[in-house]
């Protein structure tokens, strides 16, 4: 097992949602702060060294066949998503949503006993939806600001707000109090082999931003905090104007 849970979440969506979510001609004016910046990017170069050593072998010239199946991937990712949904649903009842709280709850009861504990997403071939969310969310819900921009060791991109909402879902999840310690273990086990099976399903994306940008550091900044804001309904600031347009008005 690659000891490793840095892995961009959902950053092949990014790239898209971040391209598609502002026309070519516009112009995103709402900030991103970035007050550590030199620290950032000290653990950006890190994280960079820990993604080489473990995933990019740069005497390769041809994309490897994978030897993990689909079936097993399939199998890690259900389990996965299986043991995070009752911290989802605590944080969808913070949140006040308490539709998408009982849609989770009913994916977990299905997946938890007719999903073989997990394995299989019943749910889903039934049509139940699941609706994700985290901590960070929840502090968005009740209007804890953004905050600065943060990249975290081995966590990678994140924001202040991110970031403490991360700390907080480590405690949120009832699993976590009513497993025994080695079941505990063992699904961190899958958590991580879940991300670094992500990290290779999206292989190509992230290699692109991590090693094909002029600056992977604002690279992946811009990525992150534009796909969370989209993530969260927080509409940008366009500017559609020409900036180098003469403002005729008046003469």
């Amino acid at each position: 097992m690659k000891p490793l849970y840095f892995i961009f979440v959902n950053l092949s969506l990014a790239v898209f949602t971040s391209a598609c979510s502002v026309g070519p001609s516009s112009v995103v004016t709402q900030d991103i702060r970035d007050p550590y910046e030199q620290r950032n990017r000290r653990v950006h170069e890190f994280n960079r060294q820990i993604d080489t050593k473990f995933f990019k072998n740069e005497e390769e010239t041809e994309k490897q066949p994978s030897a993990v199946g689909d079936g097993l991937r399939d199998n890690v990712s259900n389990l996965a998503d299986t043991a995070s949904l009752p911290g989802v649903v605590v944080n969808q009842v913070l949140q006040g949503k308490l539709g998408p709280a009982t849609t989770n709850s009913v994916r977990f009861v299905i997946n938890a006993t007719l999903g073989f504990g997990g394995l299989a997403d019943v749910a889903g071939d039934m049509g139940i939806q699941e609706y994700d969310t985290d901590f960070g969310e929840t502090l968005h819900v009740w209007g804890v600001g953004e905050g600065a921009y943060l990249e975290l060791p081995l966590l990678g991109p994140s924001t202040e707000r991110d970031a403490a909402g991360q700390v907080v879902d480590f405690f949120t999840n009832p699993l976590s109090y009513v497993l025994e310690p080695s079941a505990r273990l063992a699904l961190t086990g899958v958590k991580v082999a879940d991300k670094a099976f992500e990290r290779d399903k999206y292989g190509d994306t992230v290699d692109s931003v991590l090693y094909d940008s002029a600056d992977s550091y604002t690279q992946l900044k811009l990525i992150y905090v534009q796909s969370r804001r989209f993530e969260l309904g927080v509409e940008p600031e366009i500017a559609d104007d020409d900036p180098f347009a003469l403002d005729t008005s008046g003469f």
